[in-house]
């Protein structure tokens, strides 16, 4: 019997030497996504101008960067708080820790190399090697024209310094781990011309990071079989939402929309008024940011329509809003 103690002592030291070898092995080791790319973003107007754009109106940056007005519908973003930082994701809302959008301004990210700021854009590994979560969408970004994210860059750089400290992030256990190990390569692509409406529209998508809001997602994961079909939750002082099935489903999605209905439903939002609507705070609110989107050019919109018309259509009824009791 002494014999088999001693065994199982010596499997459990062996068990607790490796997982400690390991624990220190994810936070020393990783992230490693390479080194910061050698480069030096040019900021001619053609550049700054498309990273406007993209940054306002496609992969809405802006939107976790700044200050959104939760008084009004859907959150605008409050005027001189463009790319501040300092937006919160915390337990009460779902996250496993407290992250905070960084202050993306001169201010928080001037003394950064513009291959730091790309990597982080496109890998999700800060400055100081630390790893962003995948609140920001950089597996999205790892996917896109490096041209685009050298707009951004080049956009980013022109934006008003506006001095914000903004806190530090921090994970709760087992995240505080694993999430060293989720930034990975850029796998970067050439943006589809816009001819090909498919997979141009994909390539939106991807950028405007639509499958991870409009999918299900439980458990640290997104429900397999359910991409786009709505449903993810999210927690807004007034009560839970939950996404739009946007799947070519007739019955629960946009099967029966036409183009010109999708594209209006965006278009809603560029009047002032229907941009500034005011809602209480029991009020049903969202967190997709429609007066960003609303900026986006027709055909871009048009793109997006034709794509997920030939996504597999999903019948998922929505209760799009529960109030709080």
């Amino acid at each position: 019997m002494k014999k088999v103690f001693k065994v199982l002592g010596v499997i459990f030291l062996f068990l607790i030497i490796s997982i400690a070898g390991l624990g220190v092995y994810v936070k020393t080791a990783l992230p490693n996504v390479g080194p910061t790319p050698e480069m030096k973003v040019e900021l001619t107007p053609e550049r700054i101008k498309r990273g406007e754009y993209l940054a306002n109106s496609v992969m809405v940056c802006m939107d976790c960067h700044s200050t959104r007005n939760w008084a009004e519908f859907s959150g605008p973003i409050m005027p001189g708080t463009l790319g501040k930082g300092g937006d919160e994701f915390n337990q009460k809302m779902g996250f496993p820790g407290r992250y905070f959008a960084s202050n993306i301004t001169p201010a928080g990210i001037g003394n950064w190399t513009d291959g730091e700021i790309f990597r982080a854009i496109t890998a999700g590994v800060k400055k100081d090697n630390q790893p962003i979560f995948p609140v920001m969408p950089h597996a999205n970004y790892g996917q896109l024209d490096e041209e685009d994210i050298k707009a951004i860059i080049a956009y980013l750089r022109s934006l008003p310094a506006i001095e914000n400290v903004v806190s530090q992030s921090e994970s709760d256990f087992p995240m505080n781990f694993i999430i060293n190990t989720i930034p990975v390569k850029a796998n970067l692509q050439k943006r589809p011309l816009s001819t090909d409406a498919v997979q141009y529209g994909k390539y939106l998508v991807t950028a405007a990071a639509c499958y991870d809001c409009h999918t299900q997602f439980d458990n640290g994961e997104f429900v397999e079989g359910m991409g786009f079909g709505g449903g993810r939750v999210f927690e807004l002082p007034g009560g839970q939402l939950s996404t739009s099935n946007i799947t070519p489903d007739n019955k629960t999605g946009i099967g029966l929309w036409s183009k010109e209905q999708f594209i209006n439903r965006f278009k809603t939002y560029v009047d002032s008024i229907a941009a500034h609507q005011k809602v209480g705070p029991s009020d049903f609110n969202t967190v997709m940011p429609w007066t960003m989107f609303s900026h986006m050019k027709d055909e871009d919109l048009a793109a997006i329509y034709t794509y997920l018309r030939t996504v597999k259509p999903i019948n998922n009824p929505i209760v799009k809003f529960k109030p709080r009791s």
